[in-house]
């Protein structure tokens, strides 16, 4: 046999190289107490957006989801925030955000305070439609997206909802934020993103309504899972140890996924609520009062089990790092990442082989 047949033979039975996804989800604090105020400060370079894009770039995802961006009807506070990010070295050309519940009047009074139109009335806490709301970036295409975002709690299969007045259930939506299930493609094959930002389980009273919620907002999830390969992704806003919530529902989840465990470079001093911790300050992701919560891990990239995990970490450098005065800046949750690995598909084996063959037949 020729060697160029030889070549050509190869080429057709060797395995598409696999390169690591880097998944990532972060809350950049990209939020403002109106609408147009963060396009705003995105054309004027303002030092927490900056910070933030310097982030999101040193971490170098491949996709990433943010879970506090203000959405705004027309994308331009995301088309411009990608375009900052290109200019500081991370193209991600794709990118994808739907109206949230944040902020999405109902025109009843949910918290029962007598008065109207308050942040607290709204599909999801917001003073104004679209308040820190999701966004995805990517640098793959975005090929399919299913937005559960409109279905009502009370149509929650087992759902824990409380006692409610009948026209606020009729009419109460179980995401506080959204919803997403998002199809990534790659050389590799098509991954689902299973995105959501959960409330947080506090600052109710005794019937646990924001505890119930989130705990019904992961709870979602259990009958939604595909069949194809996964990552549930986003601000779950539950520790599996410390802080308030309904921690039940995570040993749910994680009996569907891996726990890559991403872990900080750094942590800070163990005080105040920090000292009573039981979980690991390293899986922490965002700071909180030392004495009030405690830092707690509330942001998760779960893969399905039929993922290969490569590398994970949190970016959380110490304070004489170059990068710790954007991070500080920027927020007070840390960007998680996890390096996946999947399988490559029939259909990518043999668009690598098409590719190479013309240059092994000459």
């Amino acid at each position: 046999m020729g060697l160029k047949a030889l070549a050509f033979l190869l080429c057709l039975t060797a395995p598409v190289a696999a390169e690591p996804l880097r998944l990532a989800t972060y809350d950049p604090g990209l939020t403002r107490d109106g609408p147009g105020l963060l396009l705003r400060d995105i054309r004027q370079r303002e030092s927490r957006v900056m910070a933030a894009a310097q982030v999101i770039a040193a971490a170098k995802p491949d996709v990433i989801l943010l879970t506090g961006f203000d959405w705004d009807y027309g994308g331009k506070a995301l088309a411009e925030f990608a375009q900052l990010l290109t200019d500081e070295g991370q193209d991600m050309p794709f990118r994808f955000a739907a109206r949230p519940n944040r902020g999405m009047p109902t025109g009843l009074d949910l918290d029962g305070d007598g008065r109207l139109g308050e942040a607290d009335d709204a599909q999801g806490w917001g003073h104004f439609t679209g308040q820190n709301g999701m966004a995805i970036l990517s640098r793959l295409p975005l090929v399919a997206v299913t937005d559960h975002s409109d279905l009502l709690w009370r149509d929650l299969p087992g759902n824990i909802m409380p006692d409610t007045d009948a026209g606020i259930a009729a009419i109460q939506r179980l995401s506080s934020t959204a919803h997403w299930d998002v199809t990534v493609t790659s050389r590799q094959g098509p991954l689902h993103l299973l995105a959501w930002s959960a409330t947080t389980p506090a600052f109710d009273g005794p019937e646990d309504r924001n505890g119930r919620r989130n705990h019904d907002e992961a709870a979602f999830w259990l009958t939604h899972l595909p069949q194809a390969p996964f990552a549930l992704i986003g601000k779950i806003n539950l520790d599996p140890h410390d802080g308030e919530g309904r921690r039940d529902i995570l040993p749910r989840l994680m009996a569907h996924v891996q726990d890559p465990a991403p872990r900080g470079m750094w942590q800070p001093a163990q005080t105040g609520a920090n000292a009573s911790h039981r979980g690991d300050p390293a899986l922490d992701t965002a700071v909180h009062d030392a004495q009030g919560p405690g830092n707690l891990r509330v942001d998760y990239v779960l893969p399905s089990r039929d993922l290969t995990v490569i590398d994970s970490g949190i970016l959380w450098p110490a304070p004489d790092h170059p990068l710790a005065d954007a991070v500080e800046t920027a927020s007070n949750h840390r960007l998680v990442w996890v390096d996946l690995e999947l399988q490559p598909s029939k259909e990518a084996m043999a668009d690598q082989a098409r590719s190479r063959s013309p240059e092994v037949t000459q």
